[in-house]
């Protein structure tokens, strides 16, 4: 098994397991689309979506194929992943177009040429878990960037793990190992230090007010949408101000 296959195996294994509330992720989601989409104007053109880390979608094609979308991007820096996502989305009745690369650059491309944060590309925006890996500097320079890709009346999912307000990122990490360790007993251990070992090394989780703050100087509002059982996970709604 190469290294893909094995670190993709764990993060699989954790999605079946529900240990991040993807379950309830995906409900969460749905009712925010679905209420998004009827407060609509009648005749609104179809919406076009991005999916920044948009994985394999095993959990959120079912309501992908659902939407009445004009266009949907799925975007992951792992190129691996892309022909399992669109396999999972299968046939719809919407153009779709699979794309390798980062999250940041999509953010910032053309963004010397935008005149204005209200000529835009995107209606919906998500994001599942992808936007803590940048560092609180990226994340402020990557909510700039995207708002410049919204439309008026868009909508940005954000999904992912955030700090509680003054909590060091060690503290959230020591924090969030003991959790992996005292309750993801159905892991094998080896997948256990797989996840602790890509949290000990490359999430960054923002704190979750300090990152509302920057989002709402960055032409943003926020509310929360979602938050899980273990002060961890979260949805963050934005919408252009």
């Amino acid at each position: 098994m190469d290294f893909f296959e094995r670190q993709w195996s764990s993060y699989r294994a954790v999605v079946e397991h529900d240990l991040m509330e993807h379950r309830a992720i995906a409900t969460a989601s749905a009712a925010v689309l679905q209420s998004w989409l009827l407060l609509r104007p009648a005749d609104a053109s179809p919406p076009a979506m991005v999916d920044l880390g948009c994985g394999d979608l095993a959990l959120l094609a079912p309501l992908l194929a659902q939407l009445p979308l004009a266009s949907y991007t799925g975007l992951d820096l792992t190129e691996a992943v892309l022909p399992l996502a669109q396999r999972a989305l299968g046939s719809v009745p919407y153009a779709t177009q699979w794309r390798h690369g980062d999250l940041l650059a999509w953010a910032e491309a053309g963004e010397a040429a935008a005149s204005t944060a209200a000529a835009g590309d995107t209606d919906i925006l998500h994001s599942a878990f992808a936007i803590h890996h940048l560092s609180d500097a990226q994340k402020q320079r990557f909510l700039r960037g995207a708002r410049r890709h919204m439309n008026p009346g868009g909508l940005f999912i954000w999904v992912d793990v955030f700090r509680e307000p003054g909590e060091s990122i060690a503290a959230y990490a020591d924090r969030y190992g003991n959790r992996i360790q005292s309750s993801w007993g159905m892991l094998a251990a080896e997948q256990r230090q797989h996840v602790e070992q890509h949290l000990r090394s490359f999430d960054i989780p923002a704190d979750r007010a300090a990152m509302q703050q920057a989002a709402e100087q960055e032409g943003w509002r926020w509310r929360w949408a979602w938050q899980g059982a273990h002060r961890a996970e979260a949805m963050a709604l934005l919408t252009p101000a």
